[in-house]
Parts: structure tokens; sequence; C-alpha cells
């Protein structure tokens, strides 16, 4: 456990999150839990799940969770719209019931969540702006319709809540240059907190042959399945594989869901490989534990677009501490994550990624060695303990606890792996 700074029990924060329900959203939950340890009491405010996270109240760990019913939105960004529009005023009816807090720490997306933040900071709270996504990449990349209306006010929305915020909590680099750069923002006021897995929570066990069904090598997809994603680029890598390099020694399993998940079940009935490709939906973590320690190979196949270039995938991350090598995109970011973890397929090619997929089940010693890798990045540079540095550093800064030694210690922690 950290130790808890001065002056710091009995400050309360509240974090509200719009996309995910907690402690199903991990960086949410670990980040609440760092919080919790070093003396704040924490509220969260966030959707109820469908499968898990369901009841409107619960205390978990000494963490007081509000959690409002919430329809996902569908048909386009007209649906987004309507999401959002209840998602704002549950959050702002449940912000009322929580009362007065020292910090209020909203995470994105979307970024309207700076709207009942801007209540909290006039009775006295700092706002703290977590920066999960770059929504206007996230929109140019999810819609394809180009810069138009809507995409110039997702970017009004993004400087609102920058010029808002007190600090900004960037996931990485980029993330945190865009903030510099785009949201006119000082340096030593964005720290980079970086998500990492759980170790104790999420590490390999014994392998499960029988997840091969019947063939000596299992191929592995861990994620959400969007249109920004790349999950049909998978699948038409898979094919090839099949067809072009020739390879059916290999089973594929894909872990997660998502507005694409039936799409991309019939574009593998489509290719004809509904009998070689799994589709799970969401399982409970003990079964993502079992695939994952059983995969030979591990895919990331997010192409390369706006967001994806310069986004930390967590995926990546949780192939990386159950020790799997991994093949992906070229992608700025998964190298500066996984670095010699995975091989890199360029200019999106299926045909490429389908012939490193092949190479790596040919070569068992890379795979091994290429899985010590990044078990060894997520236990050193990658490990979650340098982000609760500067998380807690961030809120020093916020609230003006008089730290700036603290501060630029948590800052330096938080960038120390792109030197």
């Amino acid at each position: 456990m950290l130790g808890e700074p001065k002056g710091v029990r009995g400050r309360r924060a509240l974090i509200l999150v719009e996309n995910l329900s907690v402690p199903f959203d991990r960086r949410v939950w670990q980040e609440c839990r760092t919080l919790r340890d070093a003396g704040w009491e924490v509220d969260v405010i966030c959707p109820q799940g469908t499968k898990r996270d369901t009841e409107p109240e619960a205390v978990i760990d000494g963490v007081r969770i509000h959690r409002y019913p919430l329809r996902a939105a569908t048909g386009g960004p007209a649906g987004y719209l309507k999401e959002y529009g209840a998602a704002l005023w549950h959050t702002a009816r449940l912000a009322r019931k929580v009362g007065p807090v020292d910090v209020v720490h909203a995470c994105n997306p979307p970024d309207l969540l700076f709207l009942p933040a801007l209540r909290l900071k006039r009775q006295g709270a700092k706002f703290v702006f977590d920066q999960h996504d770059l929504v206007p990449e996230l929109y140019l990349s999810r819609f394809g319709r180009g810069k138009d209306l809507l995409y110039r006010g997702v970017c009004a929305l993004e400087r609102a809540t920058y010029r808002a915020a007190d600090v900004v909590l960037a996931t990485n680099e980029s993330y945190k240059d865009v903030a510099v750069r785009r949201g006119g923002r000082r340096p030593e006021d964005v720290f980079v907190v970086r998500s990492a897995p759980d170790t104790e929570r999420f590490h390999p066990v014994d392998p499960e042959p029988e997840l091969k069904r019947g063939k000596p090598h299992l191929l592995c997809y861990l994620g959400v399945m969007g249109p920004q994603d790349g999950v049909d680029y998978a699948l038409r890598a898979l094919a090839k594989l099949r067809d072009e390099v020739g390879r059916t020694d290999w089973h594929a399993v894909f872990v997660g869901a998502g507005d694409t998940f039936d799409a991309m079940v019939e574009l593998s009935r489509e290719l004809g490989l509904d009998g070689q490709v799994e589709f799970t939906g969401r399982v409970p973590d003990a079964d993502l534990v079992r695939w994952l320690s059983t995969a030979d190979v591990c895919l990331s196949p997010d192409p390369c677009n706006p967001l994806n270039d310069v986004s930390t995938m967590n995926k990546v991350l949780e192939y990386m501490v159950m020790g799997r090598p991994i093949v992906s995109f070229d992608l700025k970011e998964a190298r500066v994550s996984a670095g010699e973890a995975a091989v890199y397929a360029k200019g999106d090619d299926e045909g490429e990624f389908a012939a490193l997929i092949a190479r790596l089940l040919d070569d068992p010693e890379q795979r091994t060695r290429m899985g010590k890798f990044g078990q060894e990045r997520i236990n050193g540079p990658l490990a979650w303990r340098n982000s609760q540095a500067a998380l807690l550093a961030a809120y020093e800064s916020a609230v003006g606890g008089g730290a700036d030694a603290a501060a630029r210690s948590g800052r330096e922690r938080g960038t120390s792996l792109e030197r």
C-alpha cells in the first residue's frame, strides 16, 4: 500500500463513469482502490451492468457505488445523443444525493461529464479529467462521417472539458501530447496514469488442452467488438491463414462483446470459419484466464486509424501479463506497450498478419521469449504501482496540497517508459 499523504484522511472523491459499470471497469476500480488506500472516501456514479453490477447501490471494499439504468445506444449518432442525455440526468441526480466532495473525477467517453462536474466545482470541488479516449478520433474512426458538424461539436466538448479541468489524467504520452497541444494544458497539469492489469487477480493458470477443440494450437482474441476494433480484420486474416498459408492446425476463440458482435459471427460464417472460430461473448474472469493461459498466440487486430494509433489497448496489456505472444498491426502505442512481446504487420495487411501467426506457431521458443518479455514489462515499467504514484500526485496537485516534489515524482514515474 502506498503511504497516505498528510492531510488526506476524510477527503472525499466522486468518480463519474458513463460507458462501463464499476467495478467491471478495471482501470476505474484500480483508481478507486488506490485512492481508498491513500485515505480518500470514494463514491462512484456509473450505469448498471446487464449481467453484473446490476444493483442500484453497493458498497464494495469500502467504495460506495451508485448505479443508474441506461440503455446502450443503437442507430448511430442519434442513439448516442439519447443515451448521453439520460446518463447526464441520472449523474446529476445522484451527484446531488452524494453531496459535497473535494474532488470530482470524470472519466470519458463522452466528453460531457464536465457539465455535472461544473456544478460541483462551483461548490468548491476540484475537477480531475480522466481521458480514457480521444473522442474526436473515436468519432472519426467509428462512424466514417468525416469532419462534419457533429465532429466539430465533439471537438468543442473536448475543449470545454480541458478548460474546466484542474488537472488531466492521460493514459499514455500520446494522449498527454494531445492535452498539451490541442487542449492548451500546461505539461505540469497533465499526469500520465497508464492502465495496467491487476497482477494479483490476473495471472496464468495451467493450460487446458481441451479448449483447443482437438487442434494443436489455440489463437485468442480478447476485447470489445466495435467498428474500430478490427475483429473483421482478424477474421479475414484467419481465412487467409487457412486458404493462402494452408494452415488448419488451429482453433480460434473470440472473447468479448460489442456493437458488431452479431455481424462478426455472421462474417465468420460467410468466410467458412464457423467450424474453427468460437465466439464466447463476455465471460467471467476465471474463464478468461483459462482461455488466455491455453492460447499459443493472441491477436490484436486493431487497424491503424486516428484513434488506434495513439491508444493503449487493454487487451495487449492483458495478453502480456499472461505471458502470451502477440500479433498486432503496426501502431505507435502498440509498440510502446508491447515492444518485443509482439510482432507487427505493416499497413493493415491481413496477409502479413496471417503469415506472422503461422511463423509464431512454428517457433515455440520465440513464443516463450516474447511471453517472458511481456511479463517483465508488466511487472516493471508498466506496473500499476507507477500509475498509483502518478494518480496520487495528480490529486495532490488538484487539491493544492503543496506537494510539488511529489507531483514531479508522480509525473516522472508515469512517463519513464518513454525514456
